[in-house]
C-alpha cells in the first residue's frame, strides 16, 4: 500500500508531504492546494496506464486535462516537478519510486526516475537504499532515456534505453529483467493502477446505462456496474448497499437494486423500494435525491472496487444533511477495513470533523498557503502546536469552522 507521497514543484507546491493511512481526511480553505494535490493521484493513475507524460497532463479529445494543462503543472518559475513515493513492502523494507518530470509549452518528459528498496537497520533505524533501476542525472538531457536496472552485481547495472515521453514503470513491464526487479514493478503499477478519484454526479445517474465492469469516475454508470454482476455477488452487493442506505432518509429503505431494462436486456436502471407506515413503492433513479444516489454510488465504489487499491473522494459530504455524517464516518471506517481499500477523502463540513472524533487527530492533514510565498502546504493536525489549547476550547469542527486552526498555522509559519 502506498505510505506516503511528497510533491516538488507541483502546481502551487514548493515542497510537501502527504502521509496516507486506512482512512486519510484533508481538509483547509479554498484554493489552499487541496485539489492539487488529489491531481497528483490522478496523474500518477494514467502515467502507469501507459499514457504518455504530455497527454497526461494536458489531455487530448479522449481525456481531459489536469487542471492548467502545461502552463500550471510546474510551480513557477520552475520547469519540472518530481514526485516521491513510499510504498510498503514487507517487515522493515518499503519501495521508493521517484519521478521527475521536466515541462515545456508543448512537451512533458522524463527527467530523473528511479526505483529502490529502502531498508532500515540498527537502534538508530539508519536507512539504506538499494536501487532496482535508475537514471543518470549526467544524461538527463539525451534525446533517449538509458536506464540502469539492477543484476544484483557490483557497477551501474543493465543498461537500456528506453521513451522519455512514458515513465519507466510502465515500459519495464515487458522487459527482461532480474526478478526482484520484475516483482517490485509489477507491485507499484497495480497500486497505482488502482487509484480511483472518483466524484459521483447524481445527475449523470439518472439515465439507463449499460452493463458494465468498472465504476466510472463520475459514477455515471452505477446501474450498468450492479446489473452486470454475477448473480450471487450482485445479490451480496444489493443487501449491502440497501443495509447502510436504510439509515440514510427518513423513510424506511427496503431494498436497493439494478435490473436491465429494454428490448435487448442490455441497459440497466437503479431502482430503491421505500417505505412510508403501512405504504410502501418503488422508484428509480430519476426519482432519487442528489444526496442518496452519491452515497450509494461511495458506497458501491468500495463494494466494487479490488482489495489494496485507494478510493480517493473529494468533498465527500456532498448533499448529505450533517445529521448523517456520522452514519457516512461509520461507513467509511467499516467498509474500509473490511474490503482493506485506504481512502482519502476531502471535506469542509465540520459536522464530518466532529463525527471523526479525537481519535482521528493524527490522521487529518490541514492544507494552507505560506504566509509569505504563497506556496501550499501540507500539515499534520497533530503536528500543530497550539492544537491541545485549542480544542480545550471547542471541537475541530467549530476550530475549523471559526479558522481557528488556519490561524494558528499562520502563526507557527510567520515565527
Amino acid at each position: 500500500m502506498i505510505k506516503e507521497i511528497t510533491v516538488e514543484n507541483w502546481k502551487s507546491f514548493k515542497k510537501s508531504k502527504f502521509y496516507i493511512d486506512p482512512l486519510t481526511i484533508l481538509i483547509g480553505a479554498n484554493a489552499s492546494g487541496k485539489s492539487n494535490l488529489l491531481d497528483t493521484f490522478i496523474f500518477l493513475s494514467r502515467i502507469t496506464t501507459n499514457v504518455p507524460i504530455s497527454r497526461a497532463i494536458n489531455g487530448d479529445v479522449n481525456l481531459p486535462p489536469i487542471r492548467g494543462g502545461f502552463e500550471w503543472v510546474c510551480r513557477k518559475p520552475s520547469d519540472r516537478f518530481t514526485i516521491r513515493m513510499i510504498f510498503q513492502k514487507s517487515g522493515k523494507q518499503d519501495y521508493q519510486y521517484v519521478l521527475t518530470c521536466k515541462v515545456n509549452d508543448t512537451k512533458a518528459e522524463v527527467f530523473y526516475e528511479a526505483l529502490s528498496i529502502l531498508t532500515q537497520s540498527g537502534k538508530n533505524k539508519s536507512v539504506k537504499e538499494k536501487f532496482l533501476f535508475k537514471t543518470a542525472e549526467e544524461e538527463a538531457n539525451t534525446p533517449g532515456l538509458p536506464t540502469y536496472f539492477s543484476t544484483g552485481a557490483q557497477g551501474r547495472g543493465k543498461r537500456i534505453d528506453l521513451n522519455r515521453s512514458h515513465c519507466i514503470l510502465s515500459q519495464a513491464e515487458t522487459l527482461n529483467l532480474r526478478k526482484e526487479v520484475v516483482e517490485a514493478v509489477k507491485k507499484l503499477l497495480k497500486e497505482l493502477q488502482g487509484i480511483f478519484v472518483f466524484d459521483p454526479i447524481p445527475s449523470h445517474m439518472r439515465d439507463y446505462k449499460p452493463f458494465s465492469d468498472t465504476l466510472q469516475s463520475d459514477g455515471s454508470n452505477l446501474a450498468g456496474v450492479l446489473a452486470g454482476l454475477e448473480q450471487q455477488r450482485k445479490e451480496e452487493v444489493e443487501k449491502e448497499l440497501t443495509c447502510y442506505l436504510k439509515d440514510l432518509p427518513e423513510k424506511d429503505v427496503k431494498r436497493v437494486w439494478a435490473e436491465p431494462v429494454g428490448k435487448f436486456q442490455t441497459d440497466a436502471m437503479l431502482y430503491c423500494e421505500e417505505g412510508w407506515r403501512a405504504e410502501k413503492y418503488e422508484v428509480d433513479a430519476r426519482g432519487m435525491s442528489d444526496g442518496t444516489l452519491r452515497y450509494l454510488a461511495i458506497v458501491a465504489a468500495l463494494l466494487t472496487r479490488k482489495e489494496n487499491s485507494l478510493l480517493i473522494v473529494e468533498e465527500i459530504d456532498n448533499g448529505l444533511h450533517p445529521s448523517r455524517a456520522k452514519i457516512l464516518v461509520d461507513m467509511l471506517k467499516t467498509l474500509g477495513k473490511k474490503r482493506n481499500i485506504d481512502i482519502i477523502v476531502t471535506t469542509h463540513n465540520p459536522a464530518i470533523l466532529d463525527a471523526l472524533g479525537n481519535t482521528m487527530v493524527p490522521f487529518i492533514t490541514v492544507a494552507h498557503r505560506d504566509n509569505n510565498t504563497g506556496s501550499s502546504i501540507l500539515t499534520q493536525l497533530e503536528d500543530i502546536e497550539e492544537l491541545p489549547k485549542l480544542m480545550a476550547g471547542g471541537t475541530i469542527g467549530r476550530l475549523s469552522t471559526d479558522g481557528k486552526i488556519e490561524q494558528a498555522l499562520m502563526r507557527e509559519h510567520a515565527e
